[in-house]
């Protein structure tokens, strides 16, 4: 019995073709560990505001843990729709994140607010809530109430009587009051702003009766006792102001949270794998005691978790959201 031979010229053939695959072989298998280079953060404002001082606080110790390069990348304009746009039309392979804060996110927003009709849940992917900054309810020293439940009794005396100033008509310090108007069933009359730096000075020259601030905003002022704190609007008192009471202290505002917030989002398909395990580190960047005391100074709270605690995170916050919609225009 004879057995062929294979030809010279295949004998050749097959030994390069095993050659090749040896050499292919652990390339094929072999994917870059993430990240293999330098990220983006895009922040959707100018560098020097709150946004972009959170957003270097946490790309600093980012890059430390991961080593590699986070960069800040600033894309201004449209009130932050254009780095929103950036964002959504960058790749999606990892290597790009946009960190914005609440205001632009919400399509329940109504119109005529600072908000765009986007959609995070479906255009982009929530990686993690970075933090919450709760707001404080200041009136000028003179007004006879201290606290929130003397406010509402000085209300209901008064209806229509007393204003408040926000940042502008569907803001969230305006959404906050609406709320506690809403619970406490109580008239007072709105004065937007077309932004929140002379809302303070106003208030104190008595042109205003009260205003709703951003903490960090309002402590120097507080501090100063040319303005009077009546209640913090997150759930428990701030490090920063740790004399006011949170508006959940008060009688009939058990659970009464409304906060400003910001998180870190990638685009959308960006792999799964790539977006836990870059929510777990900035989890861990989140939990040190450096960056929660700079957050603290900041009167913010660090966030943290995981992408599917992000989800439910705004999901809760737009529902909240929402229910103010339905019941008022907002044009007062």
């Amino acid at each position: 019995m004879t057995t062929s031979r294979p030809s010279p010229l295949r004998l050749i053939t097959l030994y390069l073709l095993g050659i090749g695959l040896m050499l292919a072989g652990p390339a094929l298998r072999a994917q870059p560990a993430w990240p293999a280079r330098s990220i983006s953060f895009i922040v959707p404002y100018s560098a020097g505001g709150s946004l972009d001082a959170t957003a270097r606080l946490v790309a600093q110790r980012l890059a430390e843990r991961l080593g590699q390069q986070v960069v800040i990348e600033n894309v201004t304009g449209a009130g932050g729709g254009l780095g929103f746009a950036k964002a959504m039309q960058a790749p999606a392979d990892g290597y790009t994140f946009l960190i914005a804060g609440d205001s632009p996110l919400n399509p329940n927003a109504p119109a005529g607010g600072p908000y765009y009709k986007h959609d995070v849940l479906k255009e982009l992917v929530p990686v993690v809530l970075v933090n919450t900054a709760p707001m404080v309810l200041v009136a000028h020293p003179a007004l006879p109430a201290n606290t929130l439940g003397e406010l509402i009794a000085l209300a209901r005396k008064q209806p229509g009587r007393l204003s408040y100033a926000t940042s502008g008509i569907g803001t969230l310090p305006h959404l906050a009051t609406e709320m506690i108007k809403q619970q406490a069933r109580v008239h007072m009359v709105h004065i937007p702003y077309r932004g929140g730096s002379q809302i303070a000075n106003d208030v104190a020259g008595n042109q205003v009766d009260l205003a709703m601030l951003i903490a960090a905003s309002a402590a120097p002022f507080v501090q100063a006792k040319t303005l009077k704190p009546i209640a913090v609007t997150g759930e428990r008192r701030l490090a920063l102001l740790p004399e006011v009471p949170a508006a959940a202290e008060t009688a009939g505002f058990k659970d009464f949270k409304v906060v400003s917030w910001a998180g870190l989002y990638a685009p959308a398909k960006t792999p799964a794998a790539v977006v836990a395990r870059l929510a777990q580190e900035v989890d861990e960047v989140l939990k040190t005691e450096a960056v929660r005391d700079k957050l603290a100074q900041q009167g913010a709270l660090a966030g943290g978790g995981t992408p599917a605690a992000f989800i439910s995170f705004i999901e809760q916050d737009r529902a909240r959201i929402g229910r103010v919609l339905q019941v008022t225009s907002l044009r007062e």
